[in-house]
């Protein structure tokens, strides 16, 4: 089992800041423009861990030189089925430098967007550092 996937499963939030690289891009499945950086990244994925019920991998699957990993979740949002791949890069250091989300079908989606609307600005404080 890879490391980030066992921080997020025992919700181990500073472990999961810790595979971060400085410069990651975050990716979500429900915004146009990526998020660089460390800090709103971690800021993201604690929202996301707010909003998910019953988070879970549910598949994991790793490149020949483990430098890509494609973890398969399921979960809910709001009573919405969401079934999802955080994608992850790791740079020369083993720290995460680009992750890619994505989600379906469109009403889990749609469910997980109004969700993480929500927490926003929780998410623009916590990235800032208040």
């Amino acid at each position: 089992m890879h490391p980030f996937r066992k921080a997020v499963e025992e919700r181990d939030l500073e472990a999961v800041e810790a595979l971060l690289a400085d410069d990651v891009v975050f990716t979500s499945p429900v915004a146009f423009r990526p998020y660089p950086g460390k800090a709103v990244t971690a800021a993201i994925l604690r929202g996301v861990l707010r909003v998910f019920e019953n988070f879970r991998y549910v598949r994991e699957i790793a490149s020949a030189d483990g430098r890509d990993h494609a973890l398969v979740f399921k979960a809910e949002v709001d009573g919405r089925e969401v079934h999802g791949c955080d994608f992850l890069h790791f740079d020369d250091d083993g720290l995460i430098d680009d992750f890619t989300v994505m989600v379906r079908p469109l009403s889990g989606a749609t469910a997980l967007a109004e969700a993480m609307a929500a927490q926003f600005d929780r998410i623009q404080q916590e990235a800032a550092g208040s």
